[in-house]
């Protein structure tokens, strides 16, 4: 049996680089590409909230996506506050919303938690999380996968009643859950090995040579494209 149709609203929080478009697309083709290999039912409708644009109604999408940025969730842009105030207003609807990277930042802070830039400076590359106990419908407690990062902000206090689902040393709040509406991780399922070479040379000045170099040399891991792409549609259609 077919699953139904499903539309995903993409709050769409930056611009890929210029340079970068013709390759590699906007973060939301990035999205639909991914999660359509997994789920050919899915549908997408993106909505440029860095330019004000955001859904009249919770409703308007069967779930929502907030993308990664090159923002900090905590600088004092209004199109953020106004963000901010229709994830709460989701969120009260319990309406599903994934978040990735400055989008799982976002969703802490407008939910009662924090993202501050983190002291341990950039994460870069391929890295590495352990499942927690809370995780049991994802896998073994202590289970490893890989993702691609790009981040120096993290998130310090989680939203009240969040669990831990997977951490780093380096990122202890990697991958969190709200009851069952609301998943959220620091990496970048979208980020391909690709775009994340192009990335990082595009962005030396900004990372540091050896940030850079280190983090070059870990895209020989491996990096746990399908598992993770499966949680997330798995999610979507629970």
């Amino acid at each position: 049996m077919a699953n139904t149709t499903l539309t995903i609203g993409i709050l769409k929080t930056d611009d890929v680089r210029p340079q970068l478009v013709d390759e590699f697309g906007e973060y939301p083709e990035m999205f639909a590409r991914l999660l359509s290999e997994c789920d050919g039912d899915l549908e997408f409708k993106t909505y440029e909230v860095q330019r004000g644009e955001l859904p009249a109604d919770v409703d308007e999408v069967d779930a929502y996506l907030i993308t990664g940025s090159k923002t900090s969730v905590y600088e004092p842009l209004q199109w953020i506050a106004d963000t901010e105030a229709f994830l709460r207003k989701a969120h009260a609807a319990k309406k599903k919303m994934l978040g990735v990277c400055f989008g799982h930042q976002l969703l802490a802070q407008a939910l009662g938690g924090k993202t501050v830039k983190a002291e341990q400076g950039w994460g870069l590359g391929v890295h590495h999380y352990q499942l927690s106990e809370a995780a049991a419908d994802y896998g073994q407690a202590g289970d490893d996968f890989s993702m691609l990062v790009s981040h120096q902000d993290q998130v310090v206090e989680n939203i009240p009643g969040a669990e831990v689902l997977a951490s780093s040393d380096f990122c202890p709040n990697a991958m969190v859950k709200v009851e069952d509406h609301i998943l959220s991780f620091q990496a970048h399922p979208e980020f391909t090995k690709d775009y994340s070479e192009s990335l990082l040379k595009l962005r030396r000045e900004v990372f540091g040579d050896d940030n850079v170099e280190k983090a070059l040399a870990s895209l020989d891991d491996q990096v746990s494209f399908d598992r993770v792409t499966n949680w997330m549609v798995r999610f979507f259609r629970a």
